[in-house]
């Protein structure tokens, strides 16, 4: 038996954070929900699959007009043909559209009840699919709870859109844990909500895919699907990628850089290799510029310039498949920060105050929630996770681009803390 698991769609879900310009691979993103979708279709004929679960967030909330729902209807109903099932549960985002509850849905496709856990068998494979569906866009119950026992003879099969025990960046919906999961008895979990592939547990399996397209800059690295196999009583995952446009983070360090031309070969060169590992696909990068040097005064001098010059070098690079999502300036000029650490003035105070933060996240967190905490409890989901607030490892690299800015600020152009 063979099946794929899938989650978090989010068909026609627009790429967030790209700016237009001049040779940027505006159609790759247009499109990238859907082809990711076309390559899910796919790896079920390839591979022979028997059947897809689709562990919630087909959608990205309501739509405008039909055609998303269309469009899903026509890459099921190639499945269809070839006998292949597919399982699935709404997710918050497919709860909070009006449409998707009316479209009628080809038999080959199987949408699990809300009301209660609903339990669907397939004697052809001896499965049994455990699911409920999310009735509302916010569901705080634990679901998992409630849903039956496993079935003898059955490979049982949980089918769950859920935040588990609480992931970072996540609003903690039908929130479970391992426990209550193990306690089913079921052989695997299937799981969505969180856009991070993670294999949460083994005995007995318990998975998020991961989301199939990365949909902006926080969403980096392969994003695709789960094969499963089972065999003579084992069971194998594989990873699959469906994405067409991947997402990267290219960090350029000018310590070492002479020039500005020095900056752009570098860049050039980072790109055909990020181009090189990602194979036919187009590449998102967030380019930050970082370090300590020289060259500082040109780029704080001629930002705009700068930042055409690496977009043309892109362009150069990739034939139009690289899109610079964002150039970050994050340079300083030289300082000698261990000395000034040691000064007993105020900026070495502050200096020796940040490094105390940078080195206990524990203080970090709690400082941050103090100063922040009414702000953060504002901020949707969505803007914390994209600012890193509520991380640690976001708190401390938000802190070293802090300590950069502000000590170019103190330094000026003559390097005035010295």
């Amino acid at each position: 038996m063979r099946f794929l698991h899938a989650a978090d769609l989010h068909l026609d879900s627009p790429l967030r954070g790209l700016d237009r310009y001049d040779g940027a691979p505006v159609d790759e993103a247009r499109g990238a929900t859907r082809r990711a979708f076309d390559n899910l279709v796919a790896a079920a004929l390839d591979h022979q699959v028997d059947f897809v679960v689709i562990a919630g967030d087909l959608y990205d909330g309501d739509w405008p007009d039909h055609n998303t729902g269309l469009f899903f209807i026509r890459g099921v109903t190639r499945l269809a043909e070839e006998g292949i099932a597919v399982v699935l549960v709404r997710g918050n985002h497919d709860a909070a559209s009006r449409l998707t509850k009316a479209l009628r849905l080809p038999k080959n496709v199987h949408l699990l009840a809300d009301a209660r856990p609903e339990t669907r068998v397939f004697d052809d494979f001896g499965v049994a699919l455990h699911g409920q569906s999310f009735a509302t866009a916010v569901v705080q119950a634990d679901l998992a709870a409630s849903y039956p026992a496993p079935i003898a003879g059955c490979f049982n099969l949980g089918l769950l859109h859920t935040s588990l025990d609480g992931r970072p960046g996540h609003d903690p919906y039908a929130p479970t844990t391992l426990d209550v999961l193990r306690g089913k008895g079921y052989d695997y979990w299937a799981l969505g909500h969180v856009h991070a592939a993670e294999v949460a547990c083994r005995e007995p399996w318990v998975v998020y895919p991961g989301n199939t397209q990365g949909r902006h800059i926080r969403e980096t690295g392969p994003k695709g699907c789960a094969l499963v196999t089972v065999e003579d009583g084992e069971m194998t995952h594989q990873a699959i990628a469906l994405d067409v446009m991947r997402w990267d983070n290219l960090a350029l360090d000018i310590s070492d850089l002479s020039d500005q031309e020095a900056l752009l070969e570098a860049a050039l060169l980072n790109l055909r290799q990020r181009l090189a590992e990602v194979g036919d696909r187009a590449l998102a990068v967030r380019v930050r510029l970082q370090g300590s040097g020289p060259l500082h005064r040109v780029l704080a001098a001629q930002p705009e310039t700068v930042e055409q010059n690496l977009r043309s070098v892109a362009v150069q690079a990739s034939n139009g498949r690289a899109w610079l999502e964002k150039i970050e300036f994050r340079t300083r000029p030289p300082l000698d920060l261990n000395r000034i650490a040691e000064r007993d003035d105020p900026i070495g105070l502050l200096v020796r105050e940040l490094r105390r933060f940078g080195e206990d996240a524990a203080l970090l967190r709690a400082v941050t929630g103090e100063a922040l905490g009414e702000l953060l409890q504002k901020l949707p989901v969505d803007l914390r996770t994209a600012a890193r607030l509520d991380e640690a490892d976001g708190l401390i690299e938000l802190l070293g681009e802090v300590e950069s800015d502000l000590l170019a600020r103190l330094a000026g152009e003559e390097g005035g803390v010295e």
